[in-house]
């Protein structure tokens, strides 16, 4: 997914519930420096943006039947909205001050920084999700002392999660992020 097909998607919630503004998660949280920077394919690859509306984050559920997977709009577009809680992604403190936000044609997206977002992905520990923290480790987009220190100012769901948050740390050849307490 690229940057236009986003906001085109977005648009389309607008016009179907009226909110403007959207918060965007997961892995295509990184089209947010689309306008500066070449990002990798292996970071664009899915084609499900997980977001929710800003001021009403329940909101956005409501858009699942005419914008979400397996929609009219997801099979004209190849591509689908997935509606998400805010308390969805495991982020470390501050990463609300830290969103990136662009305006296009009176809509307008907010994208996790991409740091931000690679703590959640390490947290989830999937395979795609540590290949697209890789890919950003790569790319120059993605920084490993900065995801270390936000690791550590991150509230894991769970010992289990931060677990996986430190596997999949591991998994990178970088060494061990501790929490500091």
């Amino acid at each position: 997914m690229n940057l236009d097909a986003l906001f085109d998607l977005l648009r389309a919630a607008q016009g179907l519930c009226g909110h403007k503004e959207y918060v965007v998660v997961g892995s295509l949280s990184v089209l947010g420096l689309a306008e500066v920077a070449a990002i990798p394919v292996d970071m664009t690859v899915s084609i499900d943006a997980d977001c929710y509306t800003k001021s009403d984050p329940a909101r956005i559920f409501d858009l699942q039947d005419a914008l979400g997977e397996g929609s009219s709009y997801h099979r004209e577009h190849g591509i689908y909205l997935d509606p998400v809680s805010p308390k969805l992604p495991t982020l470390p403190d501050g990463w609300e001050q830290r969103l990136i936000r662009l305006l296009r044609d009176d809509v307008v997206a907010s994208f996790l920084e991409p740091n931000d977002a690679a703590v959640s992905k390490l947290a989830r520990g999937e395979p795609r999700d540590v290949r697209w923290v890789r890919a950003g480790l790569k790319a120059g987009i993605v920084s490993l002392p900065a995801v270390r220190l936000r690791m550590r100012s991150t509230n894991f769901l769970d010992a289990e999660e931060e677990k996986t948050a430190l596997h999949s740390l591991e998994s990178l050849g970088q060494p061990k992020a501790r929490k500091s307490r």
